[in-house]
This record gives structure tokens, C-alpha cells and sequence, in this order.
């Protein structure tokens, strides 16, 4: 529902419009790739009246559908199918992304970041204030306390922005750089789009604080919040929990 959000993807509307799904249910049950980030937004059928979904649905370019693909993890996480949604226009049919039967883990609840980013996408809609004051009082995942990244003690390669895409399995976040190609079954689905490049700016980019202004500039000047600093610290506490560490990155 986040307009930067999606455009922090790669995806611009060309335009939007608030809807409604009914029938189905909003659950947070799809695991993320990185246990941090708790559980991801899905759409369930119920099947019983007065069980609805309120968004927004966009009109975007065909182009942007296999970008979208990509960061919602098709085929790994989410499957994607066609759902009528309701609009002050009428009947609309539209894209959705479905949690994966392998993927769904009813455990699993929205961490703060994530539920804000949809809080802050419906109220700019304009959303149903009841729906929206459900949402906020949504339960939230346990916070998780990370101590300051410090990097192996192994041998390590320097690389910059050139001499890492030439490692399609090499993935970047900071000042330290990651080899994938050994990561489990689900997250082998990042390679294509981690490959070769320097995540940073993408995941800061994600943060709920985020406008999407947010530049490569910022990052190698350390012109970043203590949220964004926060954020980056956890996911290198993922990244080496998955990945082999097998060097550092210079942004010079």
C-alpha cells in the first residue's frame, strides 16, 4: 500500500486506487528470508461475508511485473494469481501475491517496521479508519537486540563496486561482502537479485523512516539515522549467520 515502498522496488504506479477484497483475510504468516524481519503480509480466502482485505491496486507498466517478481520471492515465497477486487470504479482484476503452502508459518507476526510501512500506505489511501485502528493494534513480533557487527578474522579480498559484479554470487552489505552460493534452498532465490551488488542502499531503503531519497552519497558519507544504522546492523548479523564472509567493500 506504500507508494514508496513500491517504488523502492523498482515499480512507479501510473496510477492507484483504493480497494477491497472480500472474501479474504490479511494474515502476516509468510516467513521472510531473515528471521528478524518476522512475518510477511498475505491474503487468505475465507470465503465468509464481511471478511475483506483493504489496499490499494495499481495500474503499472507490463515491464514492471518481473521486477516485482523478483523482490516479492515468486515461485519461492509467494505464488502470484488473479483476484476481482472492488473500487469506487467497479470490478477490477488484478495481481496478488499468495503466500507459498511451504512458506506459511502461523507464528510467525509483523515486526514494527513492517506494519508501519502498511499503516503509513493506508492512511495515505484514505483507508477505513476501523480497518486502519485493526492494523495498529495488530501484535508485533519480539524485537531482537543485535550487538555491533564485527567482522571474521579470516583471510579477506577487497573488493569495489566493479570487482564484485564480477561475482554473480557475491552479494555486498556496508563494508562487507558475503558469498551466497552456498545458502539454503529459499535464500539461493536471492542470488539473481543480490548478485554482484551492494544491498545497502536497498535495504535502507526499506525502513518504515524511509522517503526513498536516500543516496549512495549518504551511505559512503555516513550521512545515515541510528534506525538506519540499526537496521543495516541486523541484517549483517543475518547476512553471516547465512552467507560465507569473504571480504570488505570500499565505496571509494
Amino acid at each position: 500500500m506504500s507508494l514508496p515502498s513500491l517504488r523502492a522496488k523498482g515499480v512507479a504506479a501510473l496510477e492507484s486506487l483504493p480497494a477491497s477484497l472480500d472474501g479474504w483475510a490479511l494474515r502476516f504468516n509468510v516467513r521472510h528470508w531473515f528471521r528478524h524481519e518476522g512475518g510477511m503480509g498475505n491474503v487468505e480466502r475465507t470465503g465468509r461475508a464481511g471478511d475483506r482485505v483493504l489496499g490499494l491496486v495499481h495500474l503499472c507498466d507490463d515491464a514492471d511485473l518481473k521486477a516485482l517478481d523478483a523482490v516479492e520471492a515468486y515461485g519461492w515465497r509467494y505464488d502470484r494469481i488473479e483476484v476481482d477486487v472492488q473500487t469506487s470504479g467497479g470490478t477490477v482484476r488484478a495481481w496478488t501475491y499468495v503466500g507459498m503452502p511451504g512458506a506459511i508459518d502461523d507464528s510467525c507476526l509483523p515486526t514494527p517496521r513492517y506494519l508501519n510501512i502498511l499503516l503509513a500506505g493506508a492512511e495515505s489511501a484514505g483507508l477505513d479508519a476501523d480497518y486502519i485502528g485493526r492494523l495498529r493494534s495488530h501484535p508485533l513480533a519480539p524485537s531482537i537486540d543485535y550487538p555491533p557487527f564485527e567482522r571474521p578474522s579470516v583471510p579477506s579480498a577487497i573488493f569495489n563496486r566493479s570487482s564484485l559484479a564480477e561475482h554473480a554470487a557475491y552479494t555486498a552489505i556496508a563494508d562487507s561482502v558475503f558469498d551466497m552460493s552456498a545458502a539454503r534452498g529459499d535464500l539461493a532465490s536471492l542470488i539473481p537479485l543480490f548478485g554482484g551488488r551492494d544491498m545497502t542502499l536497498f535495504h535502507i531503503r526499506r525502513l518504515d523512516t524511509s522517503d526513498g531519497s536516500e543516496t549512495e552519497g549518504d551511505v559512503r558519507d555516513g550521512r545515515l539515522s541510528a534506525s538506519a544504522l540499526r537496521y543495516i546492523n541486523a541484517y549483517l548479523h543475518a547476512y553471516a549467520t547465512e552467507f560465507r564472509y569473504v571480504g570488505r567493500y570500499t565505496r571509494n
